[in-house]
C-alpha cells in the first residue's frame, strides 16, 4: 500500500513568516493554485481512502486534491499541526535570533528542546502521529492500494522522523516545502519512506523554516 502524505498549501502566514500551529488559517489565492497544479499532476491517481487534519489549510488542500474522486475525506485531530501556544501569531524567525525565546531550541537545538509557554513538545506530536498510523493507517493494508493524508510541515517532519528513524538533530534537515508530497509504503505492518519532499509544480516554496 502506498500511502502520499502531503503538506498543505501556501497561507498567508507562511508567505509573512508566521507562527501557526493550531491558529485556524485558511489557504491563499497563491496556496489554492499550488494544490490546483499539483491536482492536475496527480491525474490518473486514485485514492482509496483521505485523511486530513481538521484546520482549514490542510482541509481545503485535501479537498482540492480529490477533486473528482469518488472518497470521502475525513478528519483527525491527531493529525494537527504541532501547537506553539502563546507563541502562535509571532515571527517565525525571531526565535531562530534570540536565545531566550521560548522556541529558540525548537528550531536551532530540537533534541534539546523544552516546551514553554503553551507549546507542544515533539514526544506529544510523535505520540499522537503514531497513533494514528496505528490505529486509521496499518489496518486499511490489504484492502486498500492508495491512502491520502494532509497535514503539516512540523507536524509530518515527526512522522517521517519516526518512520525513517531520523534523529532529533536532523530534524530541519527534511525540506517540506508547501503541497510537498512524501510517499510512504505500508508493508506487512512496516512503513518505508519512498521520497520525501516532492513537488509537483515549478519552483518550490517554504521549503525550510
Amino acid at each position: 500500500m502506498e500511502i502520499y502524505l502531503f503538506r498543505h498549501g501556501e497561507t498567508d502566514w507562511n508567505k509573512a513568516r508566521r507562527l501557526q500551529g493550531h491558529s485556524d488559517i485558511p489557504l491563499n489565492e497563491f496556496g489554492r493554485e499550488l494544490a490546483v497544479e499539483t491536482a492536475k499532476a496527480l491525474a490518473g491517481i486514485s485514492f482509496d481512502r483521505a485523511f486530513s487534519s481538521p484546520l482549514k489549510r490542510a482541509f481545503e488542500t485535501a479537498e482540492i486534491l480529490l477533486a473528482g474522486q469518488d472518497v470521502s475525506l475525513e478528519t483527525d485531530e491527531r493529525l494537527m499541526e504541532m501547537g506553539f501556544g502563546e507563541c502562535e501569531g509571532g515571527d517565525f524567525d525571531r526565535p531562530k535570533l534570540d536565545s531566550e525565546h521560548p522556541l529558540h531550541d525548537f528550531f536551532c537545538r530540537p533534541q534539546c528542546f523544552q516546551p514553554r509557554a503553551g507549546a507542544e513538545s515533539f514526544q506529544e506530536a510523535f505520540g499522537r502521529g503514531q497513533a494514528f498510523l496505528r490505529e486509521r493507517i496499518v489496518p486499511l493494508e490489504g484492502s486498500c492500494s492508495r491512502v491520502l493524508i494532509v497535514a503539516h510541515g512540523a507536524f509530518n517532519r515527526c512522522l517521517l522522523s519516526a518512520i525513517g528513524e531520523i534523529p532529533l538533530e536532523k530534524f530541519w534537515e527534511i525540506g517540506l516545502p508547501n503541497c510537498a508530497a512524501s510517499i510512504l509504503s505500508l508493508e506487512d505492518g512496516k512503513f518505508r519512506i519512498l521520497e520525501m519532499g516532492k513537488v509537483y509544480y515549478g519552483t518550490p516554496v517554504n521549503a525550510r523554516p
